[in-house]
């Protein structure tokens, strides 16, 4: 039988600076989630709900919202609001959905002022009702 080698053993110095390597790491990897917070409180652009509407048109066109989704135009815009922002959809659309044939400009209005706000994380109080042009 073969005697075993000795273990490795590291010098003191490699091991101070892998100690320091694998806390600088995790100091990073504790900071990463609250600076990519920080950096994601500002308004959303229209461009990204653009991009955001885009992907949800071609989800529901590929049938993963359904077949009710794809039965009107109407359907459709309803389930791509939905997609969009169910929160924003809930509060500005959710008891009384787009109709046939319906543009609601008001309601439009609400809607992308609620994402705007969701954004920003503030609070949606006084969103709906904050465009009626009476």
């Amino acid at each position: 039988m073969r005697p075993r080698p000795p273990p490795h053993t590291f010098h003191p110095i490699t091991r101070r600076l892998v100690l320091a390597a694998c806390c600088l790491l995790l100091f990073v990897a504790l900071l990463l989630p609250s600076a990519a917070a920080k950096s994601s409180l500002r308004p959303i652009t229209d461009n990204e709900i653009r991009e955001k509407k885009d992907a949800c048109y071609t989800d529901i066109e590929n049938g993963l919202w359904g077949f009710a989704c794809r039965s009107s135009a109407t359907e459709k815009e309803n389930c791509v609001l939905r997609c969009l922002s169910p929160e924003c959809y809930n509060l500005i659309y959710g008891g009384d959905p787009l109709e046939e044939g319906e543009l609601d400009y008001i309601r439009s209005h609400e809607y992308k002022y609620c994402m705007h706000k969701l954004s920003l994380g503030e609070s949606l109080e006084g969103v709906k009702g904050s465009f009626n042009y009476s």
